[in-house]
């Protein structure tokens, strides 16, 4: 198929993927690549995973859409999987992380209104990626991202990440929420301090705020748990995901609890195509697989293990910045950006892409086998020692 009809929005394509299995992706010359990506930590069980395809396969031949003004199986299966598993108590199903995010800050500004905030505030952080509609754009701290679409949204403002006294500073009589990844992905795969959402959790319930967090890439078990806030004793009052909900089918999530739950009532907000029963039979298996499967663990287990090899194996490299990440998450941070890495790594038959210009961003999926896991550590090891 020729991509002239297509909107220049992703540059120069070179490669068409044809095919999927397990850990591997296939082109249309026939060529195989170890997926270090996951099409963005989307597919985390990989791509023909039985159960997954089966539960499309089965909704696909009953139904495959109804509207949201009837009740829906898998999505009532769905919701309740997700509330017991992160112990939030209700959930909106939308089809992408940036429509979670949006759902996030129309609850947060709805929040505000109902307590007779008219210009309502929000704190989010710089190098975050919050989304792609105007609202999440506005959210997001990524200026390049951001150029050509001003005027932005008003009501927000950025601070510098893992820094809880900028918080402070930043805060108005109008702040009602603060909104942070809890590992930041698209600026760089950068990790907090390990009492960092502790310490917004305290700020938030001292001041009033919601604390709402985008676990649009951490969500769904890529960090070892099934939200990254799970690593620690708090829950925030409002959660988002998405990537790896469905494996590959679209659909996202906005989960809240306690007072923040209540704010939406009928005709305050909607989804034509979130949450329908195959977006949600795909999820349900997928999220059956992550969990009860155990390979949420497994795959935490294996990434973790890959960052300790990096770490040693660069220790000494002048080229490596630093190695950081949790489970399946991990960024390798070099001394100069890498614009040609990601077509170098192409030709060694794996697949990862590069984030801040600099980091490498490995987001395999959670099923790589040990010897799996070792090819993706010794050739991303070679790409960098063949750096000039």
């Amino acid at each position: 198929m020729s991509v002239s009809a297509l909107m220049n929005t992703y540059g120069e394509r070179k490669t068409t993927l044809t095919k999927g299995d397990g850990p591997y992706l296939w082109d249309s010359e026939g060529r195989r690549y170890l997926d270090a990506l996951s099409g963005i930590a989307v597919c985390g069980l990989g791509y023909n995973y039985p159960s997954v395809t089966q539960a499309i396969s089965e909704q696909a031949k009953t139904l495959i859409h109804c509207s949201n003004l009837f009740l829906i199986e898998p999505q009532q299966e769905l919701g309740k999987l997700l509330v017991q598993a992160s112990g939030m108590d209700k959930v909106f199903f939308s089809n992408s992380g940036a429509e979670a995010n949006e759902a996030a800050i129309k609850l947060a500004r709805k929040y505000a209104q109902d307590k007779g905030i008219t210009a309502p505030h929000i704190i989010t952080c710089d190098k975050s990626f919050h989304g792609r509609t105007m609202a999440t754009l506005s959210a997001t701290g990524n200026p390049k991202v951001k150029a050509g679409f001003f005027p932005m949204v008003e009501g927000f403002s950025h601070v510098p990440y893992n820094d809880i006294e900028a918080i402070k500073q930043a805060a108005t009589e109008n702040t009602i929420a603060i909104m942070v990844e809890p590992i930041q992905g698209e600026g760089g795969v950068n990790v907090p301090a390990d009492d960092y959402l502790t310490n917004l959790r305290a700020l938030c319930d001292e001041n009033g705020w919601l604390l709402i967090l985008d676990e649009i890439q951490t969500g769904n078990g890529r960090t070892g748990a099934y939200f990254a806030y799970q690593h620690t004793n708090i829950h925030p009052d409002v959660v988002t995901t998405a990537k790896g909900l469905g494996n590959g089918v679209p659909i996202g999530a906005c989960l809240a609890k306690g007072k923040a739950a209540e704010v939406f009532q009928p005709g305050n907000h909607g989804s034509t195509f979130g949450g329908n029963p195959l977006a949600c039979s795909a999820a349900v298996a997928t999220f059956k697989a992550l969990v009860k499967d155990g390979i949420m663990k497994s795959g935490a287990a294996t990434g973790n293990s890959m960052i300790a090899k990096f770490k040693e194996r660069f220790a000494n490299n002048p080229k490596v910045v630093e190695v950081k990440g949790q489970g399946m998450m991990m960024g390798i941070q070099l001394s100069q950006d890498c614009p040609t890495l990601v077509e170098r790594a192409k030709e060694k038959n794996l697949l990862l892409n590069v984030t801040a210009g600099n980091t490498i961003r490995l987001l395999p999926p959670l099923i790589l086998t040990e010897e799996q896991a070792q090819t993706v550590v010794d050739t991303v090891v070679q790409l960098v020692e063949e750096i000039e």
